[in-house]
């Protein structure tokens, strides 16, 4: 069954009030070819835009102004789709134009596997096997033709630390029957702790300034002794009402510097003696973390737990450091069961930080804020470090629960190997 189109597009210049010579003053500008697809999008607009054979007044104009092309082209294509319907001819929107120029250089992918990995480890090496130039190799990385790849070295791993890593992924999952998907626990009732050192200034840091502006000029006594202080910080899955429009949760426990206050021994030009400064703790033992866990995080999960939330059981997952107190621990036993609250602690494999949900993207969220106060000193540092935890998006949190499921599947996939990529899922909502 043929269509006919009731209408013509072909309408003079004065009925729109602008003459060809005004049409190219505002068109002079050089535009991309349309691609078979627009112009089948086009002709799919006008079919759909019509009103009893009719287009509204300045139907044309805006699918002018959607595809960014003139009348004339309009013109063009619907003509052309209007000879194809006379000759109850499928749509065919394809021309006969071809680029102009020098052909670009093409690479089978099996020439570039079939190259020894030692002479892929730079792109001058890689564009000599390959008999190209080393700007059509960057070329090529551009266009996504060649992948840069960086092999970093791993742990190796005993037939014990593969079971073990298993072992706890199929403990997380929930559903024994061959008739039922297997989920994962949903986990609202974990902590995941850690420690990481967090530096005062990177040894390069990249900014753009204006074309005339100067960069600022950094200094350091030695860029081997950048000043720097341990935290541990404290995460739970966030919380989101049934509409998950609104966070009832933000999920950020806290994080805890390993800092002391003393007055200062003896006066300089920045401070009179006996001012309270704020000192580094350099080696952090278990004593330490001990104090940290049983002190700061205990509390403030007590004081930050949803009161609407029925688990009182809480899991406390932290990674194997020596430094680390077990369940065994004769203080932990004294203060682990609190009011309503029943504290576990809890350790991950071994060899596995991405089984941590700030291991394995929290803390480069948080870092990457941090840097950008560009802080001065170490109070100024723990200021942002502060800001920048609870400035971050509970989202950014909650997507990295669920990248910690995928991270899940991988590692049954290789056996508990670390044989795998950390996958990256579009998360966003």
């Amino acid at each position: 069954m043929s269509f006919s189109f009731p209408f013509d597009l072909n309408l003079p210049a004065e009925e729109t009030g602008q003459t060809h010579e005004e049409e190219d003053v505002h068109h002079h500008k050089s535009r991309a070819k349309l691609s078979c697809d627009s112009r089948m999008q086009i002709v799919m607009w006008l079919l759909n835009n019509q009103i009893e054979g009719k287009l509204k007044h300045g139907e044309i104009q805006e699918v002018t102004t959607l595809f960014n092309v003139t009348r004339r082209t309009i013109n063009t294509i619907w003509a052309t789709a209007r000879r194809q319907n006379r000759a109850s001819q499928p749509y065919n929107m394809s021309t006969n134009g071809h680029n102009s120029g020098r052909k670009r250089i093409q690479v089978q992918p099996s020439a570039i596997t079939e190259i020894n990995m030692g002479d892929r480890a730079c792109i001058r090496d890689l564009a000599v096997q390959l008999k190209v130039s080393s700007t059509t190799a960057n070329r090529m990385i551009k266009r996504g033709l060649i992948k840069p790849h960086t092999n970093p070295l791993h742990p190796a791993l005993k037939e014990a630390n593969l079971f073990q890593r298993v072992k706890w992924v199929l403990n997380l999952l929930m559903g024994d029957t061959p008739t039922t998907k297997r989920q994962y626990y949903p986990m609202f009732n974990f902590v995941h702790i850690d420690e990481k050192w967090f530096y005062l200034s990177k040894k390069s840091q990249r900014v753009y300034l204006e074309r005339n502006e100067k960069g600022k000029y950094k200094a350091a006594k030695s860029s081997k002794f950048i000043p720097k202080v341990m935290f541990t910080a404290a995460v739970a899955r966030p919380r989101f009402n049934q509409e998950n429009t609104e966070c009832t949760f933000d999920g950020k426990i806290g994080i805890f510097p390993f800092t002391y206050q003393a007055p200062a021994w003896r006066a300089s030009k920045y401070r009179a003696k006996g001012t309270v400064v704020t000192k580094v703790v350099e080696s952090v033992g278990r004593k330490e973390t001990r104090s940290m866990l049983i002190n700061d995080i205990i509390p403030a999960i007590m004081q930050k737990w949803p009161i609407s939330e029925g688990y009182k059981t809480i899991y406390i997952q932290q990674d194997n450091a020596r430094t680390h107190i077990t369940q065994d621990d004769p203080e932990w036993q004294q203060v682990h069961n609190q009011g309503d609250f029943t504290f576990y602690l809890v350790q991950q494999p071994p060899n596995i930080p991405d089984l941590n949900i700030l291991d394995l993207g929290f803390f480069r969220s948080i870092q990457s804020l941090m840097h950008k106060k560009m802080p001065k000193d170490v109070d100024d540092m723990l200021n942002a470090v502060h800001q920048a935890f609870y400035e971050l998006d509970p989202r950014t949190l909650a997507n990295i629960w669920l990248s910690y499921q995928y991270v899940m599947n991988e590692v049954l996939k290789v056996k508990g190997s670390n044989d795998y990529l950390v996958p990256h899922v579009n998360q966003k909502n």
